[in-house]
């Protein structure tokens, strides 16, 4: 049986998304970060290989979403950053003894709970890190580490060669293993124009709300494709 948990860090809802403030108003922005991690957590609640989730955070919407799937939730460190949340969640994993933890951002809303296992199964035994990267190559989308701090994190627009290095400073190869669901985050109106043509997104709950919003004309309106 798997020991692995996944760390969620959700910032407060409140100005999501700042960087589609020019396609989108502040309420819809906040609809969609909402929806997102809908879709993300009904992905994360469908994996077979995870022993927990934890959620960090303090917004009470993400916090009833986790709720919902039986996440336990953290609010210390959650206006730390992306770093400082996942730093907390691992700590307290590791202080509990857990073998290993995957953290995943709330903004990846095609992950299926299969790319999820494919990761874990991917994952080798302790001393490992695994990493599955953003369709740039710039994020970090899933990291795995087992023991839960076995390697520095550091999240940032520019994270996955930094993680590479950092694992093997460790002494640790990393595992590599990409996957098109977990890899489409969305930050920019480009990521949008990609996910809508990504093939997964058919079904998810965050393709539905942008097409009720007009987003793809919006898009073609912009030449943004």
């Amino acid at each position: 049986m798997s020991d692995i948990w996944a760390v969620i860090p959700v910032k407060e809802f409140n100005g999501a998304k700042h960087r589609l403030s020019g396609l989108l108003s502040p309420p819809e922005r906040r609809l969609l970060a909402e929806i997102m991690l809908t879709d993300m957590l009904d992905a994360v609640a469908g994996s077979r290989l995870l022993a927990g989730v934890m959620i960090v955070t303090l917004d009470p919407h993400a916090t009833a979403l986790g709720k919902k799937i039986g996440a336990r939730i953290v609010t210390e460190g959650a206006r730390d950053g992306h770093t400082g949340s996942v730093n907390v969640g691992r700590r307290l994993l590791a202080g509990e003894g857990r073998s290993g933890m995957i953290t995943m951002p709330g903004d990846i809303p095609a992950t299926r709970a299969s790319e999820i296992d494919a990761v874990l199964s991917a994952h080798r035994a302790a001393p490992s890190f695994t990493i599955s990267p953003a369709h740039d190559d710039l994020g970090s989308n899933a990291v795995g580490c087992s023991p839960p701090e076995s390697v520095p994190l550091r999240f940032g627009d520019n994270s996955y060669f930094p993680h590479l290095d950092a694992a093997r400073l460790q002494g640790i190869e990393p595992t590599v293993i990409r996957q098109p669901g977990i890899a489409m985050d969305i930050d920019h109106p480009v990521d949008l124009a990609l996910f809508l043509r990504l093939p997964q997104s058919a079904g998810t709950r965050t393709r539905t709300l942008l097409e009720e919003l007009g987003v793809p004309a919006l898009l073609a309106e912009r030449g943004i494709t």
